[in-house]
């Protein structure tokens, strides 16, 4: 029988103090110790954020502070974890939106660097990032008997995204968020999360950053779509329990994977 795989979601509020994120961090491993979860899921940017613009000077390298404490209290506590973070771009005027994956034992599995920059309803966040490769390979995270896929904020926008990683193998679309308030951005956050959920027959785990400027609302969909749990717009901890048997049961009476007949290339 497939073991299921226990989730803790840290929706947490971000700022630009990086200790105090890396503490807050700390604070989401020690919950997810304690429920005995299996996975941590931190939004993007957790490891310092602006609602005013997040850019190159909240950057840090791979072997930076933020990195190398989440890969410590994943090795610590036994809990593998996705975060989002910033890295240094090739322009010292751009930054790269990352998400790492570390797995239980603190290694570093991948980096996803974001494909689609959110430069709409007034932002532009390719003035202070530059876009990830979109054919690079899929960040895929290996927990229990799930395969979780890892994509970010604005590409929820688009199924291509989400599409590619269940091509790859992806059971559980994760995706980490800062989704910018205002008008119908939640209902908006909530019905892609939903959509993609439904057309992949996939569970998604989205974790959305609490705080100024950003909706929260993280939730976690099952492949029907239907929302077996939904946070508010404060920062909060909960975890919850991905059921594999389940999956699997939903692509069988859903083939719609099988049943389809084009293929997701990336463009240049």
């Amino acid at each position: 029988m497939a073991a299921g795989v226990r989730v803790t979601i840290g929706q947490l509020e971000v700022s630009a103090d990086r200790a105090a994120n890396r503490a807050g961090m700390g604070t989401a491993f020690q919950e997810a110790a304690r429920v005995r979860a299996d996975l941590l899921v931190l939004p993007e940017y957790a490891s310092a954020f602006d609602p005013r613009g997040t850019g190159p000077e909240h950057a840090e390298p791979l072997d930076g502070p933020f990195v190398t404490t989440l890969r410590s209290l994943a090795r610590e506590h036994g809990v593998a974890a996705v975060a989002g973070t910033l890295l240094p771009g090739t322009d010292p005027h751009r930054a790269v939106n990352a998400v790492v994956a570390a797995d239980a034992r603190g290694e570093l599995v991948g980096v996803y660097r974001k494909v689609h920059l959110y430069d709409a309803f007034g932002h532009r966040e390719s003035e202070r990032l530059e876009p990830g490769d979109p054919a690079a390979v899929p960040l895929l995270l290996r927990v229990g008997d799930l395969t979780f896929g890892v994509l970010t904020c604005y590409d929820l926008r688009f199924p291509e995204s989400a599409r590619r990683l269940v091509d790859a193998g992806a059971d559980v679309l994760v995706v980490p968020a800062a989704w910018a308030a205002g008008p119908l951005k939640a209902d908006h956050w909530r019905t892609l999360a939903r959509a993609r959920a439904i057309e992949n027959t996939s569970a998604v785990l989205a974790v959305g950053q609490a705080g100024r400027g950003v909706t929260g609302r993280s939730l976690l969909v099952g492949p029907d779509g239907q929302v077996g749990l939904e946070l508010d717009e404060s920062a909060e901890l909960r975890s919850a329990d991905l059921d594999p048997a389940g999956l699997a049961a939903a692509r069988e009476q859903n083939p719609s994977l099988a049943n389809r007949r084009y293929a997701v290339v990336p463009r240049d």
